[in-house]
């Protein structure tokens, strides 16, 4: 879901993905990784990310997965170095797959094609409204004060079979999922329509909305959508990504996860991210 999460991320998506991932690409088969995985040069810390995708990544090192991604290459005491390249159709053929790189950051757990590592945070898509406004305190798409209203959604997104189950797609305004992030922000233009009043509400892979709704002109609630029933999910787990069949490089990124989890919150969390625990309640800073 990276990063406007869809249903699958390579994510949102994210990151969302994201959320959900965003990576179309054909999986290489899965015995070839295992049969190179342990030929694949460790001395250098290879990352392959968007060039312009904040909050996760962007050439001048400025995302919290560039962050990451500098914390994980000093525990590894090596250099590191990117390739870069869009989150869009190809991405894993054109990267992990040609082995111009050994991780991408930030895939929703199980996304194909790539070999997952544990978890290193939990989000959820967030409903973002005006602070002091008549919805405050809506936590649900499920709430009777969203009726009738003007909600703005990522085309292509989780959210969507939410808003037409309970009778809000009708209303509702779509924002570009696949753009050009150079040159088109549809995460921001959301958060303008919102302080302008042109919708009413926004949903937003969180990670994205949590970013962009601190930078907001106007205070904004963002509230991560957990209570939503039924198919899609609204909650994912956010990997690190690399090729399968590399289980003793996973074992390594696991590690790293583990020991280096609070500063990853803590980044996380100055970005932000709405982090979610294992009951789905909030992770605030101190924790």
């Amino acid at each position: 879901m990276n990063r406007s999460t869809g249903r699958r991320r390579g994510a949102a998506g994210a990151g969302t993905a994201a959320l959900a991932g965003l990576v179309l690409a054909a999986l290489l088969p899965a015995t070839a990784g295992a049969q190179v995985s342990d030929l694949v040069d460790r001395s250098t810390l290879r990352v392959c990310a968007d060039p312009a995708n904040m909050p996760f990544t962007n050439e001048k090192g400025e995302g919290f997965e560039n962050r990451i991604a500098d914390l994980l290459a000093k525990k590894l005491n090596v250099p590191l170095d990117y390739t870069w390249f869009p989150q869009a159709t190809g991405f894993y053929r054109m990267t992990l797959g040609l082995k111009r790189c050994d991780i991408v950051m930030g895939y929703v757990a199980g996304g194909d094609p790539v070999l997952n590592t544990n978890p290193y945070y939990k989000s959820a898509w967030v409903l973002i409204t005006r602070k002091g406004g008549p919805l405050d305190g809506v936590d649900t798409l499920a709430d009777p004060r969203l009726k009738g209203l003007h909600v703005g959604i990522v085309a292509g997104s989780p959210a969507g079979d939410h808003l037409q189950r309970n009778g809000l797609m009708g209303f509702a305004r779509p924002y570009a999922l696949m753009v050009d992030r150079r040159f088109e922000n549809p995460a921001e233009q959301m958060i303008a329509d919102i302080n302008a009043g042109t919708i009413d509400a926004g949903i937003l892979w969180g990670p994205i909305g949590g970013y962009y709704a601190r930078r907001s002109e106007a205070p904004l609630n963002v509230v991560p959508l957990t209570k939503e029933r039924g198919d899609p999910q609204m909650v994912y787990r956010i990997t690190f990504g690399i090729r399968p069949g590399e289980l003793n490089w996973k074992h390594q990124l696991n590690e790293f996860i583990t020991g280096a989890q609070p500063e990853i919150n803590r980044l996380l969390l100055d970005y932000g991210v709405p982090l979610l625990d294992e009951r789905n309640q909030p992770i605030e800073a101190g924790k």
